[in-house]
Order: C-alpha cells, then structure tokens, then sequence
C-alpha cells in the first residue's frame, strides 16, 4: 500500500468514525475538511471503501432518504450504499491514531493526523507536533546551507522562490511552537486544581489552542518541501 493510499484510509476511517456516510458525502467531507484530499476522484475513493470493507472495517448499507448525489442517467444507476464503522475499524483506527513514527511528520501525513487532532490523547498531540517540528527544522537547516552555496550562481527570481521557501518553513515552525506551548499550558493546568492539588490527567481532553489576532496560521496541508 502507498504512502497516500494509506493516508486516504486514515481519514476515511477517521470522518466515518464520526457517522455513516455515503460516497458522495464522503468525497465532499474530504475536500472540504481535509484540504490534502482536494485531487482525490470517485476513482480512487471507492477502491479504497472496498478495500476497508474487504478488511472488516466498514460495512455497505442500503442508503435511506433523497439522494444528494449529482444527476445521472436513470439506465444503470446504483443504489445509494451507506458506509459504516466497524468494531473493528474503530479499534484500527485508535490504533493508528497512537502512532508516532517518522511517517507522522510528513507533509501530507501530518495534515491528515492534525486534522483528527480532536480525536487524538494529548500525549500522542506532543510528539506528533515535537517530532514536525524537529523535522522541519532540519529541513530548513538544509535548505539555509543549500541557499549559502548556491546563492552567487543563482539568477534574482529562483533566489526569491529560496527565500520564499524557506519563509514558509519558519513560519510553520513558529505556529508548532505556539501549539506546543499551548499544549503545555493546557496539561500543566488539567494537572493540578485551583489549590495546587494533584488532579488526574484525562488525556483525551483537547489541548488549548493559541488565539490568533490575524489569519496568518499557516496550511498544515501546504506542501513546505521546497
């Protein structure tokens, strides 16, 4: 299985956790939420449903009510079909929701794991976001070396698309930072009562997020490898 079959898995799996859904609904939950999944088609959405299905993740219900499906000829046209989570497909994706390897951190990864932050104990959140941010701090690393040897052969405009790059990196860096911070705070005030007492940690609960004064937090889907 690819890497984005596997991602496109992940969040199906992950928007039908939160109820049944059919196809169209489906692609449409995808593009709109999850901004990674704009180029995704019926083409390769249904052979991923099958897929889930054959493994016992989801099951085909017959749909109820009108349909919202775009027009169609009436000769040949399916019955709308209705997918739903499994025990067991929610038992997976739990699973794959505890996740922190290397594959966490990759652009178009993490956007899907970010996405489902919701859904995710506050400890996975911490080194999700540790582990982008160490990542994306060797890249920029890399990419601020590179722009140091090549910058006296390069012509004005590939050198402002470097910088543009490299931009795009400090700024993401910057919001995981805010995150993480956030996150901290968060813990560290669920950690103790109003008089300093110890209180139990419930990690499910959501982390604050940092409040924004503008609209300037960046893509967690923009691809930042330049």
């Amino acid at each position: 299985m690819s890497r984005r079959s596997g991602i496109l898995e992940f969040a199906v799996l992950g928007l039908l956790r939160e109820s049944p859904m059919h196809g169209y609904e489906l692609r449409k939950r995808l593009n709109t939420s999850l901004g990674v999944f704009r180029a995704f088609s019926y083409g390769t959405l249904y052979p991923c449903l099958k897929t889930l299905v054959a493994n016992g993740w989801l099951i085909e219900e017959p749909g109820t009510g009108p349909a919202d499906t775009p027009a169609a000829p009436l000769a040949g046209r399916r019955a709308k079909i209705v997918y739903r989570l499994t025990a067991e497909g929610k038992e997976h994706f739990e699973d794959l929701l505890s996740q922190t390897g290397p594959d966490a951190y990759e652009d178009e990864h993490f956007a899907a794991r970010f996405a489902f932050f919701g859904q995710t104990s506050r400890d996975v959140r911490m080194r999700v976001l540790e582990g982008r941010r160490s990542r994306l701090e060797e890249r920029l690393e890399k990419m601020r070396l590179s722009f140091a040897r090549t910058r006296e052969r390069l012509d004005d405009y590939t050198l402002e698309l470097q910088r543009h790059g490299m931009e795009s990196v400090e700024r993401e860096v910057r919001w995981l930072n805010e995150l993480i911070e956030s996150e901290r705070a968060g813990r560290d005030q669920r950690s103790s009562g109003p008089d300093g007492a110890a209180r139990q940690d419930t990690s499910g609960e959501t982390g604050g997020l940092p409040r924004h004064r503008d609209s300037t937090r960046p893509d967690p889907s923009d691809d930042t490898d330049t």
